[in-house]
């Protein structure tokens, strides 16, 4: 199939330009997503005719998309999930989630704009891809965990593994100190002296 492009698509060309795609992507997204047009002559005469406009239309959202773009670049979201000790999520965090929590945070996300290869399944730090535009992209952190406490020490660079080795830890020294206690409480009682009991003096009977 031939189409020609309303605005730039990555790996494909500028606005304008007419190229060839397999027939499902065509149909499937760039048509009806707006972004092409096929490449017949009537359509190819519309966009010469519309090519003024569509281009004042482009920088003007592409002017809006930098400067959102500016704030949102670099930020950080906290989603909070369930998962293992071993920080397997039971569950996944989708680009929905991450629009959301995005949106919730005073930025207008879509979860089409989230570009993800696959979706979270690991607690941690994650770096996503927004396209606010087709020539303006930026990055959001999603900061996946347990808990706000856990989520503000993996902001401080600290791993699931490294959390989950301390709380051993944490725990190990606590029962050692446990029985440390019950060992001093053992030794302080052998420390006392037993309480001897002293026998009775014998009085005489008084002579009658």
């Amino acid at each position: 199939m031939e189409v020609v492009l309303l605005e730039r698509v990555a790996k494909l060309g500028q606005m304008g330009d007419v190229v060839k795609v397999k027939n499902g992507f065509g149909r499937n997204y760039l048509l009806p997503q707006g972004k092409a047009l096929r490449a017949t002559k009537a359509n190819l005469e519309r966009f010469e005719t519309q090519r003024a406009q569509l281009e004042a239309t482009n920088l003007e959202t592409k002017s809006e998309a930098e400067v959102l773009a500016g704030k949102l670049d670099g930020q950080k979201f906290i989603v909070i999930r369930s998962a293992s000790d071993a920080g397997s999520l039971y569950g996944s965090v989708t680009n929905r989630d991450a629009a959301d929590v995005a949106t919730e945070g005073g930025f207008t996300v879509d979860k089409r704009q989230v570009v993800l290869s696959a979706p979270v399944k690991e607690l941690g730090l994650h770096s996503m891809t927004v396209v606010l535009h087709p020539e303006v992209h930026c990055s959001i952190t999603i900061n996946v965990a347990r808990s706000v406490e856990e989520a503000e020490l993996q902001a401080s660079g600290k791993t699931i593994q490294e959390l989950q080795a301390e709380a051993d830890a944490e725990a190990d020294f606590d029962i050692a100190e446990l029985f440390d206690d019950v060992g001093s409480a053992a030794n302080d009682d052998d420390d006392l002296e037993p309480v001897q009991d002293t026998p009775a003096e014998d009085t005489e009977q008084p002579e009658v």
